[in-house]
């Protein structure tokens, strides 16, 4: 069990955060969730290669940058929607194939589309198909495939 230490203790840190209390008893609990967790999940423990950090760190300022950019200009053009007098969207579900390598780089990608304003992940099928719900279908068939490319190499350097 010690060789979990890392993922036991990164499970108590979230579960402190989550629940912003910090005495003994919620802090023993903590510990006591994080255990059974990770004796129920048995996560798969990999030796980090340390040549592949900085790249990884990198790539990862990159990502939430981009989402960051990502959820302000969907915000814009959603409040312009919303306040323009003629409303003037063409709403739709569009298939947009993950592509990833691991079910954990598709769920990350499904967050973020998801928390860009104007779009939403609807379902994921087998195959990693992502079918989301856009406002408008002519912005977003131009750029699905572009930032899902971009999402998925970034997640690639990430998760590695």
């Amino acid at each position: 069990m010690m060789r979990y230490f890392p993922f036991i203790f990164l499970l108590t840190l979230i579960y402190l955060l989550l629940t912003a209390n910090f005495e003994w008893l919620n802090i023993f609990t903590g510990v006591l969730i994080a255990m059974v967790l990770t004796w129920l999940l048995r996560p798969r423990l990999k030796t980090p290669s340390w040549r592949r950090v900085p790249a990884a760190i990198l790539a990862l300022i990159q990502y939430v940058g981009i989402l960051v950019l990502d959820i302000i200009n969907g915000g814009i053009i959603v409040a312009r929607s919303v306040w323009s007098k003629k409303i003037d969207i063409d709403p739709a579900i569009v298939a947009i194939p993950s592509g990833c390598d691991s079910e954990f780089a598709t769920a990350l990608s499904a967050h973020a589309i998801s928390v860009s304003p104007g779009e939403l992940m609807v379902e994921l099928d087998e195959d990693g198909v992502m079918y989301t719900h856009v406002l408008d279908v002519t912005h977003s068939s131009e750029y699905k495939e572009q930032a899902q490319q971009m999402r998925r190499e970034l997640l690639s350097k990430i998760i590695k």
